[in-house]
């Protein structure tokens, strides 16, 4: 979470959220305001990770093209967090390959089951959620920025059968 591209990233994500609920852009005050009220401490394992998604293509260390978070709630429920992908990687699958290795990582970390939440605004986040399997659950939380509550089950991955 303390690298320049974490930091970076991470700020990139509150500004244009924050730009969207305000309906203008996003000030650097308001940006450290938001992250000082809803700080990524506990991304760290075992409990928690912060994963961001890179262009490899031609073999290089590319851009940064969004960012998840995964954190423990309870012994079992993981919640998603931070789901970003950048302007310049959107229609691209992206989304979905974050959502889905956050999913990965919650099963790793021990999770049966994720949730999430976002706002009215966020369309694009919603649809996704909902092609992704993802429900409307009741609400897990207070957070003035969350209108919608989703939640899913984790399945293990089926091994593959040995000869």
């Amino acid at each position: 979470m303390d690298s320049p591209d974490a930091v970076a990233t991470v700020r990139a994500y509150i500004r244009e959220i924050a730009g969207r609920y305000y309906g203008r852009p996003a000030t650097e005050q308001e940006i450290d305001a938001a992250l000082a009220g809803e700080p990524d401490d506990g991304l760290v394992p075992p409990k928690g990770v912060f994963m961001l998604a890179r262009d490899h293509r031609d073999g290089a260390v590319g851009n940064v093209g969004g960012c998840v978070a995964v954190l423990m709630v309870t012994g079992t429920t993981a919640e998603i967090r931070r789901v970003w992908v950048a302007p310049h990687a959107r229609r691209s699958g992206l989304g979905k390959l974050l959502v889905n290795t956050a999913e990965h990582a919650a099963l790793d970390m021990g999770a049966t089951a994720v949730r999430l939440d976002t706002r009215d605004d966020l369309v694009e986040a919603r649809r996704l959620y909902a092609r992704l399997g993802y429900e409307e659950i009741a609400p897990f939380n207070d957070s003035p920025y969350a209108d919608h509550w989703f939640g899913k089950p984790l399945v293990p991955a089926s091994p593959e059968p040995s000869m």
